[in-house]
């Protein structure tokens, strides 16, 4: 554990030195999130229906940007190979950077979510079930997402690649967040889709570091 909690540090570091990566994450999901109206149209009642998939959308989209440094830079500069050579297991240090993305990336998404769902004509009804869902949906984005990093290590157009990795896997965390909101809306119980998204969190978090680390070490071999 001191192992973990030493990469979580770490990493929380140096992403508040840089601190343009959470920056460009929360404009571009506040920006997609804009940008429907004008598509769309200002119409009240047609913003409220396609809010909670709205949202979805572009916090899903959103999370993917910081997909390729999640690994990247310690890749370049040999930090990884050392931590492959550690005897802490590698998966432990996975899950810690991957605990460090969510915190820089997916908490500031849950923060600014309520407030796209109040420009969107969203109604009051839904926020809670909306943070809840983003509650177990994003560190399951930031799991699988962390999959698609690791594999895409050493290649060319990295951030392409990992976005055509990562977007069939994300495509059930779309469907069951913005389903669960839905059914909160129409005075439904969100129970079903909310436990149908925990199962996939417990899935990606039993599976995610498992996969990840071993293809980071096919990569530094």
């Amino acid at each position: 554990m001191n192992a973990f909690v030493a990469i979580l540090r770490r990493d929380l570091r140096l992403a508040l030195r840089q601190g343009a990566d959470s920056v460009m994450v929360v404009a571009f999901f506040i920006v997609t999130t804009t940008l429907f109206p004008f598509g769309v149209g200002p119409e009240a009642n047609i913003l409220a229906r396609i809010a909670s998939g709205v949202i979805w959308v572009a916090a899903l989209l959103a999370a993917m940007l910081s997909l390729e440094r999640v690994f990247q830079t310690d890749y370049e500069d040999g930090t990884l190979e050392l931590l492959t050579l550690s005897p802490v297991p590698l998966e432990l240090l996975v899950l810690g950077k991957v605990c460090a993305h969510w915190l820089t990336t997916g908490l500031p998404l849950i923060i600014a979510a309520p407030v796209m769902a109040v420009m969107l004509n969203m109604d009051q009804d839904g926020f809670g079930t909306l943070m809840i869902a983003m509650l177990i949906g994003t560190p399951a984005l930031s799991l699988i997402g962390a999959i698609g990093a690791a594999l895409i290590l050493g290649a060319r157009r990295g951030g392409v690649l990992v976005s055509l990795l990562v977007l069939p896997l994300y495509i059930p965390v779309l469907i069951f967040g913005a389903g669960a909101v839905e059914a909160a809306l129409l005075g439904i119980s969100a129970q079903a889709q909310l436990q149908i998204m925990g199962a996939i969190l417990l899935l990606s978090l039993a599976a995610a570091p498992f996969a990840t680390a071993h293809a980071i070490r096919q990569a530094v071999e």
